[in-house]
């Protein structure tokens, strides 16, 4: 039996976890993706088709505009293959929110997704781009054979486009994830890493790295399971707890909702279909903002990947590595 996160809470007085407020409202568009990476805990591919609709969205939106929540976090799957994706872009955008898309790279060279990079410099969205290393045996190993090469190419032309580079207001950030049963290491000494070496080879310039801890949940807990390495990998999440990334969890400002309208306190609360709970509303149709705001979080043993270490987020590590 693993040490229940609830029981770290209440050693360090932090039990229960509450909400402060809703900064980051973050949609998951579907668990279609062009890819099958290895690592993945929404478990997403080509075959899903889990996908959220014109009239979940349209209420999102009008959620968006009554409470101004200024961050939309677009995620999937792949959101850009969600056929609704231009639409909701291009009203936000209306509205001058602060709009982020997580984006696998690969899936702006697939047939009729060639015009996203213009489309979304037009729209002067944020790029969260996940490149899991900057070498090509490691990004094939964990993403499929030829990814790294396809993400280069991607990352090459959004920086043509301004994406990344210095005077423009287009950012482009990258996403680190762990190839193993390993604590992301320091972000600032791996950004710098990665900036020397994608520079060096191929001329590519971007604004930020985050560091994401791999959650025990979705196809990599299946590898772990598999290789008999699951307990040994939680227990060193367990040992490796903090409280100080505890304090700053992105669940006490993030919302998360499903592709079917299902609100969760975090994207892994999600694929563990762990919705809100504790009283209040868990459904996009019920929304209520003051409620969403001071609600008690559901939790699990997966959360110790948010508070291991440095601690983990959709924005990076927790806590100032020093």
């Amino acid at each position: 039996m693993f040490k229940e996160f609830d029981n770290c809470l209440k050693e360090t007085e932090q039990y229960p976890l509450i909400a402060e407020r809703t900064e980051i409202f973050q949609i998951n568009l579907g668990k279609l993706c062009n890819q099958m990476c290895n690592h993945c805990h929404v478990e997403a591919g080509p075959h899903r088709t889990e996908i959220m609709n014109r009239e979940i969205l349209e209420l999102c939106l009008e959620i968006l505009k009554q409470n101004k929540i200024p961050v939309i976090d677009l995620t999937g799957g792949s959101p850009e293959m969600n056929p609704n994706f231009k639409w909701f872009v291009a009203e936000c955008s209306k509205e001058k929110f602060n709009l982020k898309v997580r984006t696998n790279l690969t899936v702006m060279l697939e047939p009729s997704y060639e015009d996203i990079p213009q489309f979304l410099k037009d729209h002067n969205v944020e790029i969260v781009a996940s490149l899991p290393c900057y070498t090509m045996e490691n990004v094939d190993k964990q993403r499929g054979k030829g990814v790294f090469n396809k993400s280069i190419k991607v990352l090459k032309i959004l920086n043509y486009i301004g994406y990344g580079e210095r005077g423009t207001n287009l950012v482009l950030n990258l996403v680190y994830n762990p190839g193993g049963t390993f604590l992301p290491g320091d972000q600032k000494s791996l950004e710098c890493g990665y900036r020397n070496k994608l520079n060096e080879e191929f001329g590519i310039k971007f604004n930020n790295l985050y560091t994401i801890t791999n959650m025990p949940i979705g196809r990599f807990k299946q590898f772990l399971l598999e290789t008999g390495e699951y307990n040994k990998y939680v227990n060193l999440l367990i040992n490796s707890f903090n409280p100080y990334a505890a304090i700053n969890v992105m669940c006490k400002e993030t919302l998360s909702i499903g592709w079917d309208g299902t609100i969760y306190d975090c994207d892994f609360n999600q694929m563990l279909n762990l919705p809100c709970n504790h009283g209040v509303p868990n459904y996009i149709k019920d929304y209520d903002h003051k409620l969403m705001n001071q609600r008690r979080i559901v939790t699990g043993i997966h959360c110790y990947g948010c508070t291991a270490g440095y601690g983990s987020s959709c924005t990076g590590t927790l806590i100032d590595e020093n």
